[in-house]
């Protein structure tokens, strides 16, 4: 994306998490701030995720690694017209404000390419552009998680709440990188056409994306795809090397071997199970089948009887599909994760080096470099000087409260 210029009027994570992609894959990003609190997702709290040490900020770094800032009043003559000076050149114009918003503010997409025709004007959403909820706003945890169907695949009838999402910006990190593609698709159109596209990605349409399988099952038969209750067996009914399994120190292994037949004898050699293997209830993949629910609670009790680590190892020589149930704190020293680049070091305002998960994507087997996010409105003089504007004029639009 080197030569690329990106000009996001976002804040959050789902849209600018996108910029912060382009941004790994070496595009300009220019971030555009309000001109006094900035980015509303720099004032959050520990409660939202807000923790910090220093001036690194992950809940801000992650969604904004590599970007350049600027403090606009785009209500203020002066500033939205320092917003169109920009885009004059820029490839894309990357916004997730509301539409009610982007109208007050004269930043819609026949205003931006007024003075650019060629750019592409993106538009992250809660519930797309048509349709009564176009208007309406929402995060991941309401639209992502709850309306589109994820709360409800993970919550069993018998709970007594509804499962949250796993992480904080769950949905909006997953949309943010399908936006990222988008503009890729939509760069290469250009280039293809030279005609530039609008182009529209919703938490609603990921959120769809991502239970798709559940969604297409449901428009084909009419029914609901249950969940187990919460007393169910934790082993596939049908297969007994598929679920999760109890260690004897209260932790989690999962098994996700779809070919019992062929990995039954091996996984019962690696519990200890060797009588098993020629055990006539189970020595055909159709008898296995048939007595799942009996095989199953042997890998089961085999499991509960020895500690995590002693499966972590154990399991290694394993042949079939498996997995621990890793915490964070886990994953980011997993030695897989690091050697494949998913974990990077990046060096912090301060000087200090810190780490960052990688945007998933890698070009000839690169992970990409991480440069931080900017602090608050840090470029707001460079880019104004690189707009051609002096000093006189620079120091009279933040006397006007245009700029920050």
């Amino acid at each position: 994306m080197t030569g690329v210029k990106v000009v996001e009027v976002a804040q959050f994570t789902f849209t600018p998490s996108a910029g912060a992609v382009l941004a790994d894959w070496g595009a300009e990003v220019i971030k555009v701030e309000h001109a006094e609190m900035g980015d509303a997702q720099r004032g959050f709290g520990a409660g939202l995720g807000g923790v910090a040490e220093g001036r690194f900020h992950p809940i801000m770094e992650h969604p904004n690694r590599g970007k350049k800032s600027i403090g606009l009043a785009l209500d203020r003559p002066g500033g939205r017209q320092v917003l169109l000076d920009l885009c004059q050149d820029a490839d894309v114009f990357l916004t997730n404000f509301l539409p009610a918003a982007r109208r007050k503010l004269g930043i819609e997409v026949d205003d931006i390419r007024a003075v650019n025709p060629q750019i592409i004007y993106v538009r992250g959403s809660a519930h797309g552009q048509q349709g009564p909820d176009a208007e309406k706003g929402g995060y991941d945890g309401s639209t992502f998680w709850c309306r589109m169907g994820s709360a409800w695949g993970v919550t069993p009838p018998d709970s007594p709440k509804v499962i949250g999402p796993p992480a904080g910006a769950y949905g909006d990190s997953m949309g943010g990188m399908t936006i990222a593609g988008g503009i890729a698709a939509a760069l290469f159109g250009r280039e293809r056409t030279g005609e530039p596209s609008v182009v529209d990605v919703s938490l609603m349409s990921v959120g769809a994306w991502a239970m798709g399988l559940s969604l297409s099952n449901s428009l084909l038969t009419g029914v609901e795809q249950g969940q187990p209750p919460l007393s169910a067996p934790l082993g596939n009914a049908f297969n007994p090397i598929v679920g999760n399994f109890r260690t004897s120190d209260d932790r989690w292994i999962t098994l996700m071997m779809l070919q019992p037949g062929r990995y039954f004898a091996d996984t019962c050699r690696h519990l200890g199970l060797d009588h098993l293997i020629d055990d006539g209830r189970f020595d055909t993949a159709q008898k296995l089948i048939a007595n799942a629910a009996e095989a199953g609670r042997y890998v089961a009790d085999a499991i509960a009887a020895k500690p995590f680590s002693y499966w972590m190892e154990k399991l290694q020589t394993l042949e079939g599909q498996w997995s621990a149930v890793q915490s964070p704190s886990e994953i980011v020293k997993d030695p897989q994760v690091l050697a494949n680049g998913c974990v990077l070091p990046v060096i912090d305002a301060d000087g200090v080096e810190r780490h960052l998960v990688a945007n998933p994507v890698q070009f000839d087997e690169k992970p990409p470099v991480l440069t931080r996010g900017p602090q608050f409105a840090e470029q707001t003089d460079e880019l104004l000087r690189q707009l051609g504007l002096d000093e006189d004029q620079i120091i009279q639009l933040k006397i006007d409260g245009a700029v920050t």
